[in-house]
């Protein structure tokens, strides 16, 4: 050691760089840790949290925290072991040693029973803001996949685990089957709104028992079918568009979170939307066109195809397409907006035990959001299918969509724009509640599993 001695202040002093280097990257820590505390509870935005602010911030924050607990605790016994904290993160896609495992409870154990009760849990992450609970949101999840009729929703995510298992495509066959099946129960509707938006006027007012009368009477009851087809079968391709451009786009925006925020969700899924409706638009002219069409008028969808191939041209197979793309935005924004809201309120009012809200409650949320959307975009939804329909009207003229709207503002007033919306608001139950039944039986069916 002797040898050491003419070295000692140089040492000392390194030893001191050290523990300064060390202590300040802790205040570094505690500062982050602070500011994100104080970011959490700060309801009124001023950048200070007082009292009643951090009291709030406590109880919310707690109430977060015991749904986690409940969620870990598999056994329900009060206490988490290192088995249920293996399980619980492999049912996340994350897959770690018991190794791994105890030296997670350890850093939580206080009374070395190799085991977490609720005290040790609490105390242990009470300061820890948590943005993201997967725990939580995993009870959500595969709540918004309902097909209401429309192909503007936001695509549904998987987690790593059900990526790697192959359960991601057992729950899009099972989506997509749902909404094949509820689209066809619910296609009278469909073609009774799609005839109303075309046709209704002033001085031609379509009731919803006028409109049935005048199909059947046209057509007989297979006419209430029509487009229908074409309706069902762009499903899969467009499906599947967007859960390819929604994964893809979640890697390009680059977040590291498995389950995304309310933000990169709007942006992700309104550009999925978007790709997957440039795709599969052509889809959505034909179908409005053969839910137009007279009897004989068609002897199929290529016929329908070629006709307006040989008669218009290439270009009218995207007429609408504008209208159609801008509606994508405050449909998917309000849709998620108002989803995550009456979500959010859920879990601050009745979570209590348990995360789980139960099927009701996730139809109640997935419905009203839906109707907020559509509501939000009808106006551009009913301009697209004037357009997509310009050349069935003989003798109507051909207009750009600024010009069409300023045409049944003009004409039919501020209503005009809204022609349609009564049996389209009433096939939104009936359409939920269809494809969420048969949804849970094909998933029975196929073997996924229910978290």
């Amino acid at each position: 050691m002797a040898y050491l001695l003419p070295y000692l202040p140089y040492l000392t002093s390194f030893a001191h760089i050290v523990y300064r280097f060390v202590f300040l990257l802790y205040y570094c820590l505690y500062v982050c840790l602070l500011h994100k505390i104080v970011k959490a509870g700060d309801k009124d935005l001023d950048g200070q949290l007082d009292f009643e602010e951090f009291v709030h911030y406590l109880r919310d924050h707690e109430k977060k925290l015991r749904l986690v607990f409940k969620s870990l605790d598999k056994k329900n016994d009060g206490h988490i072991d290192s088995q249920e904290i293996m399980q619980s993160l492999r049912d996340l896609g994350v897959n770690i040693s018991e190794q791994q495992a105890e030296k997670i409870l350890k850093s939580m154990d206080k009374n070395g029973t190799m085991t977490i009760d609720w005290n040790e849990w609490r105390d242990y992450h009470l300061l820890h803001p948590a943005d993201n609970i997967p725990e939580i949101i995993l009870y959500w999840k595969h709540s918004t996949i309902f097909d209401v009729g429309e192909s503007l929703m936001v695509p549904d995510e998987f987690t790593a685990e059900e990526k790697k298992t192959g359960m991601w495509w057992r729950h899009l066959v099972a989506g997509g089957a749902a909404g094949a099946v509820s689209r066809t129960c619910t296609a009278p509707l469909d073609r009774l709104k799609v005839l109303m938006q075309v046709h209704a006027t002033r001085t031609n007012s379509m009731c919803i028992a006028g409109g049935f009368t005048h199909m059947i009477r046209e057509g007989g009851m297979r006419s209430l079918w029509r487009g229908n087809g074409m309706n069902v079968i762009k499903i899969a391709p467009e499906s599947a568009i967007k859960f390819m451009a929604y994964e893809q786009i979640k890697r390009l925006i680059g977040s590291n979170q498995e389950t995304l925020g309310i933000l990169e969700r709007f942006v992700a899924g309104s550009l999925a939307g978007a790709i997957a409706q440039s795709s599969i638009y052509p889809m959505e002219v034909l179908k409005t066109r053969l839910a137009l069409r007279k009897t004989g008028q068609f002897s199929g969808i290529a016929d329908c195809a070629k006709h307006i191939f040989r008669k218009e041209g290439m270009a009218a197979f995207y007429k609408g397409y504008i209208p159609n793309l801008i509606g994508i935005i405050p449909y998917a924004g309000i849709d998620l907006a108002v989803y995550e809201t009456l979500k959010n309120s859920w879990l601050q009012r009745y979570a209590t035990d348990s995360a789980d809200p139960g099927v009701f409650v996730l139809l109640a949320c997935g419905t009203t959001s839906s109707t907020c959307g559509q509501l939000a975009s009808y106006p551009l939804a009913l301009v697209r299918t004037r357009m997509q329909a310009q050349a069935t009207i003989e003798g109507g003229p051909q207009m750009t969509m600024s010009g069409l709207f300023k045409h049944i503002v003009k004409t039919e007033g501020v209503f005009g724009l809204y022609r349609g919306l009564a049996p389209n608001f009433m096939k939104v139950i009936p359409a939920v509640s269809i494809s969420y039944v048969v949804y849970e039986n094909l998933k029975i069916s196929l073997g996924v599993v229910s978290r």
